[in-house]
């Protein structure tokens, strides 16, 4: 009988992985049309452009959906062995059981008008954030709302509809988690600014000076192969928002944007992806065109990507060793200016309006202030016409600042105008992710803080790989979080950081 078992066991974990294999390949032609919308498409082919991502979104969902599937993860789930969903076989299954749940409530017209509808509201928020007028953004933001609503409702919640956005980019996480985790690390963060802001401000002038951008670029590219992103899998662009996607575990891309009167901009969003990315080509290639080839939850995609960028990035080791080339590239920007001089200014506290710009004590107060609106907006508690003056009130009490203009307040960042209602909420759950991650690196790799000061990345980057990339979907969040640091999500390393860290530049 067992002997009959295995062959129909693998027969049909053949059929499943070729149909999610198709599902994979509609899916990244769908993201290549994505990055090519962001990066080289002509505004003129946004129509068409809409049109064809609402085509692949709905036919990968409708396959993805379809009863076939359901038969085999049916007929794979009654396999002996298939119950133990540690092994890779049992991982899959568990996995696309999982999507499969969640996506089959879905209407493919919903999957094809939300991806539609995002397309279309991409560029008209390009063009709004260009011209300052968030007006000419609404119709299509309420228009994503409306959907995004109608999606939440046919997923289905216990609780609160937004779990049910929150669920896919942190799966298992609940809205009032979240809450519990804001309340109580805004209740310690905002004592800790108040204290940085007592203390002499650190002067950075000299990193609004004239960088020029062919500079800065190369300059960036060389960093971002030290660190060991693969060129030969990947490649980097410019974008209005920066952002990372990829197409195969071979095929990782990444943007930034670029500011000519302050270097930390594009250095340090290139920075940001590549960590992104990092992640991605480190993923099993085993478990490629399969939904096992991904980041597990955002917060940990967010660990990887602020633990390069700052952990690393803006860490004085980091700065020792780069330093005296960047200011052999800017001598006109940085001559009269020394290494501790610029690691003191990369890491100025101050209250600031562009979250992406944000330093690393205030940025949890900006995801902070969009979690509260986003629960407002899908509470139906604030109309998407209200927005300018709902984030202006927020950022004023948030932060002690008003935006001058809609360009530098509710439309600085680009996820609304693709529905990732629920991501938000993860960047903060990444920051402190990477404080524990990179924590345990140090105590795991001898001597990584001399390596990082050598310029040298590889023992830093096989960790990674070996505790978190490698194992895509396989394992969850809170799996990798216990099994690599031996505790669950937990604030008090990054606060501890924090203090450490801001104390001795600000003296408190």
């Amino acid at each position: 009988m067992s002997g009959q078992r295995q062959p129909r066991m693998n027969d049909d974990l053949k059929a499943l992985r070729d149909r999610l294999g198709t599902v994979s390949d509609l899916s990244s032609a769908a993201n290549v049309l994505s990055w090519d919308q962001e990066t080289y498409m002509p505004d003129g082919a946004t129509a068409a452009r809409a049109q064809q991502l609402a085509t692949l979104r709905r036919l990968a969902h409708e396959l993805f959906t379809a009863e076939e599937t359901a038969v085999l993860l049916d007929r794979l789930s009654g396999t002996a062995g298939q119950s133990d969903d540690t092994t890779p076989e049992g991982a899959l299954v568990r996995v696309t059981r999982r999507d499969f749940e969640r996506e089959r409530r879905i209407p493919s017209n919903l999957v094809a008008a939300l991806a539609q509808e995002s397309a279309l509201a991409q560029q008209a928020w390009k063009k709004a954030r260009h011209s300052n007028a968030h007006g000419s953004f609404a119709s299509h933001l309420e228009r994503l709302l409306d959907l995004t609503v109608q999606k939440a409702e046919a997923i289905g919640f216990d609780e609160h509809p937004y779990d049910a956005l929150l669920d896919e980019y942190e799966p298992g996480m609940r809205t009032r988690e979240v809450k519990a985790v804001f309340g109580d690390l805004r209740e310690r963060l905002v004592p800790l600014v108040s204290q940085i802001a007592e203390g002499s401000q650190v002067d950075d002038g000299f990193l609004h000076r004239p960088y020029e951008r062919s500079t800065q670029w190369e300059f960036g590219l060389a960093v971002l192969r030290d660190v060991g992103y693969d060129f030969e899998r990947g490649r980097q662009d410019v974008s209005a928002h920066p952002f990372t996607t990829s197409f195969a575990i071979s095929d990782v891309r990444i943007t930034t944007r670029l500011d000519e009167n302050f270097f930390p901009a594009g250095f340090f969003a290139s920075l940001h992806e590549a960590g992104h990315a990092l992640y991605e080509q480190g993923i099993d290639p085993e478990f490629d065109r399969t939904p096992l080839a991904d980041g597990t939850s955002l917060g940990i995609h967010e660990s990887q990507s602020r633990l390069w960028e700052n952990m690393v990035g803006r860490s004085r080791p980091f700065w020792d060793h780069y330093f005296p080339r960047l200011r052999t590239v800017f001598p006109d920007a940085l001559s009269d200016v020394d290494v501790e001089d610029f690691y003191r200014a990369l890491n100025r506290v101050e209250p600031s309006l562009i979250r992406v710009e944000a330093d690393e004590v205030t940025y949890n107060l900006h995801i902070m202030l969009r979690f509260e609106i986003e629960l407002l907006l899908i509470e139906g508690g604030v109309s998407v016409p209200e927005l300018p003056d709902v984030w202006n009130a927020k950022m004023e009490e948030c932060m002690g600042l008003l935006p001058d203009s809609d360009a530098h307040g509710v439309l600085q960042d680009v996820h609304w105008s693709f529905a990732a209602f629920g991501y938000f909420p993860t960047y903060t759950l990444g920051n402190l992710m990477s404080a524990q991650l990179f924590n345990q690196a140090q105590h795991d790799v001898p001597n990584l803080t001399a390596q990082i000061a050598g310029g040298r990345f590889e023992e830093l980057l096989r960790w990674l790989r070996r505790n978190v990339h490698r194992h895509g979907r396989a394992r969850s969040a809170h799996e990798i979080m216990e099994s690599t640091t031996g505790s669950t999500l937990s604030a008090e390393p990054w606060l501890a950081y924090v203090r450490e860290k801001w104390g001795e530049i600000y003296d408190f």
